[in-house]
C-alpha cells in the first residue's frame, strides 16, 4: 500500500493528533467534579451512542462469533482498563507528563509481540527500550516527592501497558474488518464493562457544573469518536506503522494545550524525561535501511521494523 498524503488524508491526521492530544487536558479539566472511573463511563457512553449513530448510517457488519473473545479482551484493555486506570492516575500526574508516559506504549506492544506472537526485536529496539525507561524514570521522579514512585505515575504506567497489549490483541481483527468497524465493537463492549459504575455517574452529573460535563461530552465526541474515525481513514490510506510515526507528535501538542487549557507549565526534569522517553520510542521503532518484504496487496502487514506494526487496512 503506498502512501496517499491528499489534502482530506492529511486533515485527517492532523484532526486526529489535536483531538487526542487535547484528551489529557480535558481528563484533568473533568477531574474536577467526576470521580475517574463514572467520568470514563460518560465519555465513552457519549462515544458509544455517537459511534452507533454512524453504525446506522453506514450499515456496519456484526462480527462473527468467532471474533467475540478477542473484541471483548480488546475492549477490556483498551477502553475499560485503559482509561480507568489513566484518569485514575491523572489526578496527581500532570496532563502533559501522563501524555508522554502513554507515549511509550509503542515500547511494551514490541515486547509484547516478541513474547506472544515470536516477533524479533533488533539491538538498536532494545536500546529504544532502555533509553525510554531512563526517561520514565525522570519522569515518575519529577511527579513525586524525592525517591519515591508517585502512585499516579504507575497507573498511567498501567494504563500504556494496557494499551500496548491491546494493540497486539486486536492485530487478528483487524484481518477481517474495517478500522472504524473494530473501534465500534470494542467502544460498545468497553462500555458495558463500565456500567457498573453507572449508579455513582448518575449521582456525579447532577452535581457537576456544566463546564467539567461539556469536557467529558467533548471527550467523548471528540477524541473519543470523531479522532478514531479519522484514523481510521488514514489507516486505510497509509501503512499503519507510517501513520503512527505521527503520533510521537501528540505529548507535544498535549502539553501545549494543558499549558493554555490548564496553566500547566512543564518542568525542565519532565521535558528532558520526556525527550528521552520519545527518543527511545524512535529507536525502537526505526526503521532498518533494507531488507524488508513488500506485502501482498489487500493482506495486513505484521512486520516488525525494529518493532511491531500495526496491520494496515486494505479498504
Amino acid at each position: 500500500m503506498h502512501t496517499r498524503y491528499d489534502t482530506k488524508t492529511l486533515v485527517c491526521i492532523t484532526l486526529t493528533l489535536v483531538l487526542w492530544a487535547s484528551a489529557f487536558a480535558g481528563i484533568r479539566a473533568g477531574l474536577s467534579a467526576y470521580d475517574p472511573a463514572a467520568m470514563a463511563l460518560l465519555r465513552f457512553g457519549v462515544a458509544s451512542i455517537t459511534l452507533a449513530l454512524y453504525a446506522v448510517v453506514t450499515r456496519v457488519r456484526l462480527p462473527a462469533r468467532r471474533d467475540l473473545p478477542r473484541i471483548v479482551l480488546a475492549g477490556f484493555l483498551g477502553i475499560a482498563v485503559y482509561h480507568v486506570a489513566l484518569n485514575l492516575g491523572e489526578r496527581t500526574v500532570a496532563a502533559g507528563a501522563a501524555s508522554l508516559l502513554v507515549a511509550s506504549a509503542p515500547v511494551w506492544t514490541s515486547l509484547l509481540a516478541t513474547l506472544l506472537l515470536g516477533e524479533r526485536l533488533r539491538l538498536l529496539g532494545w536500546a529504544g527500550i532502555t533509553l525510554s525507561f531512563l526517561g520514565v524514570a525522570l519522569i515518575s521522579l519529577d511527579q513525586g516527592e524525592g525517591l519515591s514512585l508517585n502512585l499516579g505515575v504507575g497507573l498511567v504506567l498501567l494504563a500504556s501497558v494496557s494499551q500496548g497489549t491491546y494493540f497486539v490483541v486486536q492485530k487478528p481483527i483487524l484481518r477481517n474488518y474495517r478500522a472504524i468497524e473494530v473501534v465500534s465493537y470494542v467502544t460498545w463492549v468497553g462500555t458495558l464493562m463500565l456500567l457498573v459504575f453507572l449508579p455513582g455517574l448518575v449521582t456525579e452529573i447532577q452535581a457537576a457544573p456544566l463546564d467539567a460535563t461539556l469536557a467529558v461530552v467533548y471527550m467523548g465526541i471528540g477524541p473519543g469518536a470523531v479522532a478514531y474515525g479519522a484514523w481510521a481513514y488514514v489507516l486505510s490510506r497509509m501503512q499503519a506503522s507510517t501513520a503512527s510515526s505521527f503520533l510521537y507528535v501528540v505529548p507535544v501538542i498535549a502539553f501545549t494545550i494543558a499549558w493554555f487549557w490548564l496553566g500547566e507549565v512543564p518542568t525542565y526534569i519532565s521535558i528532558v524525561g520526556g525527550a528521552l522517553a520519545l527518543a527511545g520510542v524512535v529507536l525502537v521503532n526505526k526503521k532498518p535501511r533494507q531488507g524488508n518484504r513488500p506485502t501482498r496487496p489487500g493482506h495486513e502487514a505484521i512486520a516488525v521494523r525494529g518493532a511491531v506494526a500495526e496491520p494496515a487496512q486494505a479498504e
